[in-house]
């Protein structure tokens, strides 16, 4: 299971699009400043996510977000109308179920 996940800077409230495959993880490695590209817009929160099953799925729709700001403004608006769980209610990083509240 793959993820493009968006992020909101809490220091400057801009966004920053990803994909990975853990979701948890990569957002604890953005906040450790570890990321060049958002080290100094940390700290960062997890705004919402879209799953995918192939990374190459996941690739193909971060590159057309970040190359059309007409479909990110919409992946934007959707993952901040539909808000997400708070992190604490998910089951365990090692349980890929456990990041897919609704599915896809």
């Amino acid at each position: 299971m793959y993820f493009v996940y968006l992020l909101q800077s809490l220091k400057d409230n801009k966004f920053y699009i990803g994909q990975t495959e853990n979701v948890v993880q990569r957002l604890a490695i953005h906040n450790s400043g570890q990321v060049i590209s958002t080290k100094s817009r940390r700290p960062f929160r997890l705004v919402g996510y879209k799953t995918f099953d192939f990374r190459n799925e996941a690739r193909w729709f971060e590159y057309n977000l970040k190359n059309h700001s007409d479909k990110k403004r919409k992946f934007i608006n959707e993952l901040r109308n539909k808000g997400l769980r708070p992190l604490g209610s998910w089951r365990k990083v090692s349980d890929p179920e456990g990041l897919r509240p609704g599915g896809r």
